[in-house]
């Protein structure tokens, strides 16, 4: 029997080791303005009772939202406008986007009694009798998708729970036809449908009641929002770096020496960093005034204005005498020796 590659039994043996249900952490799915409501429909909105909408309530490319009041909407209604079919596409983009979704893991038709950990899961035709816990094991970035081919069907008084840190603002249950919320249904999580959604009485929802094409039907319901924090971006400390102050103020030029110019003034020191004391000019015994500005960390040079008295006129004096005491001393050689021929 020929040996089995090393390399191929590497790989089942990681293929063992990690269950079906172990998936990479899937990021987030967009809802981007559908984020903003409660509920957003095809066709039309029906209520009866005293619903809550903690959003806004939208309906495009249908024009109708009927039973406000009694029921009440926290944020605002919009009925066929530009801010309804901008949602109605965000609501595609993401359906899309849960829809696509993979490696997914296969469930039953009855989630009632599971306890699921993130991860994309896939149904045929999702009911819920009693209560499904979904464990986000500490992990507060944890997203959990459902494609669910057909529809979701909840039982009365079932309920959707959550442990270890879960969070319903990344719950989303992408629903190929319709979902009903059974009597008195406590559930959590995004709901996506491609067609109708129904809430009967008494059924609550923390989270979104989205549906694509047709209508979302209410009765004595509530909706919240998750309560997810925003990002938002680190708040810069307070620097461990002392203020910058002015630079220093350049030293005095010198004075020139006997004959010479008078030294310029030093420059000021320029503005920037922590300036230390601008130095004092340099007073050099043949007139030279240096004028440099000592300022450690300021941006301009403070030098000084160059100097024209650099004693250089005392030196030209002195050679300009000793030559005139040569001439007359060759003058009076020369007169000798004429009067000696």
């Amino acid at each position: 029997m020929a040996a089995v590659p090393a390399t191929v039994g590497i790989a089942a043996a990681l293929t063992m080791s990690f269950p079906a249900g172990a998936q990479a952490q899937e990021a987030p799915v967009g809802l981007g303005t559908a984020d903003e409501y409660s509920v957003l429909a095809g066709s039309t909105v029906t209520n009866t009772g005293d619903t809550t909408l903690e959003q806004s309530l939208g309906v495009s490319p249908g024009s109708t939202a009927t039973g406000f009041p009694p029921g009440t909407v926290g944020g605002e209604t919009h009925l066929a406008d530009a801010d309804a079919d901008q949602a109605k596409l965000d609501l595609t983009t993401a359906y899309n986007d849960a829809a696509g979704r993979t490696p997914f893991t296969d469930l039953d038709a009855e989630l009632g009694g599971e306890t699921l950990t993130a991860g994309v899961y896939r149904i045929a035709a999702a009911q819920l009798t009693g209560q499904l816990t979904l464990d986000l094991e500490e992990d507060p970035e944890g997203v959990f998708i459902f494609q669910i081919e057909s529809t979701l069907i909840t039982a009365s008084d079932s309920s959707v729970i959550f442990v270890n840190g879960a969070s319903p603002c990344n719950v989303y249950w992408q629903v190929g036809s319709s979902a009903t919320l059974g009597t008195g249904t406590d559930f959590i999580g995004n709901i996506m449908a491609s067609a109708s959604i129904t809430m009967n009485t008494g059924a609550n929802l923390e989270g979104r009641a989205l549906a694509q094409t047709a209508a979302v039907t209410l009765d004595t319901n509530t909706i919240t929002a998750p309560a997810c924090a925003p990002t938002s971006p680190p708040t810069d400390g307070p620097t461990d770096n002392p203020t910058d102050g002015p630079g220093g103020t350049g030293g005095t030029g010198g004075t020139g020496g006997p004959g010479g110019g008078s030294g310029g003034p030093g420059g000021n020191g320029g503005s920037g960093g922590n300036g230390d004391s601008g130095g004092n000019g340099d007073s050099d015994n043949d007139g030279s005034g240096s004028g440099v500005d000592d300022s450690a960390d300021g941006s301009g040079n403070g030098e000084g204005l160059p100097t024209t008295g650099n004693g250089v006129s005392t030196a030209v004096v002195s050679a300009g005498l000793a030559l005139i005491a040569a001439g007359g001393l060759f003058a009076i050689v020369a007169r000798r020796r004429a009067r000696q021929n």
